[in-house]
């Protein structure tokens, strides 16, 4: 490990525990964090607990269960958008150009307003279901037409754009108005509910795909050359391709399944990371997972207590922060050149 990676490695994660630490404090409840920790301990077996069961609830399975959603969502989606941005040499791609996010958004509604399933399949095996179709016709057309990283884009555009049609017609023709509007809320990302279960599946989808893509670094680091070039040093250009995609709509299903499409952590947080780090991806991949999980728990605190106690879906804050953070980029970015 560098010495310029471990000090990053280090701050980011004191960063995030106690990001998680605080933003399991806030909220109607008066919550300490001595009582985190309290609770923590007794659930993990180093303690007895002292809080009343009502408080040890509270931060037990509810805030902290979100918290820590927020955090692998966050982490998630930022290292699906550096691999992208590389991948495609594109610095617009995000973990959603591949149309996982709209074909999610169409296998939710089957499920929610069409009642698709029986009541036997639930909403986020519906947009896991959805979200796999839609990258297999992005693969299947991008591969017809070439395989080319310029095909995978295109295509995927406009798997998202067919997936979109086909939930905005089901919601119009199909939907009442309670149900359009739970539909809306879950469409623009939402953490209210998150369990246990959602946490532990996709921090172990996460785990396994940083793997892969650390394993993958220096190839990324080729393909900022070029696919020529890359081929030129020794890179199976076809193949890696396909098992980067695969990873990241892989993982991207599992998230979106869980919390919805949560937009633009996975455009701007890599852009900001490379600031820190450099190009080089050993260093990158880690320190934007980092900055993407610190980035969504404190916006997924936001959304939950700002306008209390009505709740704002996460992926309404992301952009409203988003999209002026990412024309500062652009702007940082034209000055350099």
């Amino acid at each position: 490990m560098s010495a310029r990676l471990l000090p990053l490695l280090a701050g980011g994660v004191a960063a995030l525990l106690a990001s998680v630490a605080f933003a399991v404090t806030i909220g109607p409840a008066d919550i300490s964090t001595a009582d985190v920790w309290a609770a923590v301990s007794a659930h993990l077996g180093l303690g007895e607990s002292t809080l009343p069961p009502l408080r040890d609830g509270i931060v037990w399975n509810l805030r902290m269960p979100r918290t820590l959603l927020a955090a692998v969502c966050g982490a998630g989606l930022a290292l699906c958008g550096a691999v992208m941005q590389s991948l495609l040499r594109n610095p617009l791609a995000d973990p959603f150009v591949l149309g996982v996010s709209s074909g999610a958004s169409t296998g939710a509604v089957a499920v929610v307003v069409l009642g698709v399933g029986g009541g036997a399949v639930s909403l986020s095996a519906g947009a896991f279901t959805g979200a796999l179709l839609s990258f297999g016709l992005v693969l299947a057309l991008s591969h017809s037409l070439g395989g080319s990283t310029d095909r995978v884009v295109l295509s995927g555009v406009a798997a998202m754009q067919l997936f979109s049609a086909l939930t905005s017609f089901t919601v119009l023709t199909s939907a009442d108005a309670e149900t359009t509007r739970g539909v809306l809320f879950w469409l623009l990302g939402s953490l209210t509910g998150a369990g246990w279960g959602d946490v532990l599946l996709c921090a172990a989808v996460l785990a396994a795909v940083l793997a892969v893509c650390l394993g993958h670094a220096r190839t990324l680091d080729a393909f900022a050359f070029g696919e020529e070039a890359a081929a030129a040093l020794g890179v199976r250009v076809a193949r890696t391709r396909l098992v980067l995609l695969c990873a990241v709509a892989l993982l991207t299903a599992t998230l979106v399944s869980c919390a919805g499409a949560i937009g633009f952590v996975g455009l701007v947080l890599p852009h900001a990371t490379r600031a820190l780090t450099g190009p080089g991806h050993v260093r990158l991949l880690p320190v934007t997972a980092l900055a993407g999980a610190i980035f969504l728990v404190w916006v997924d605190t936001a959304a939950r207590t700002v306008i209390d106690p009505q709740e704002v879906p996460v992926g309404v804050v992301t952009s409203l922060i988003g999209v002026p953070a990412f024309v500062a980029v652009l702007h940082r970015g034209r000055r350099k050149t």
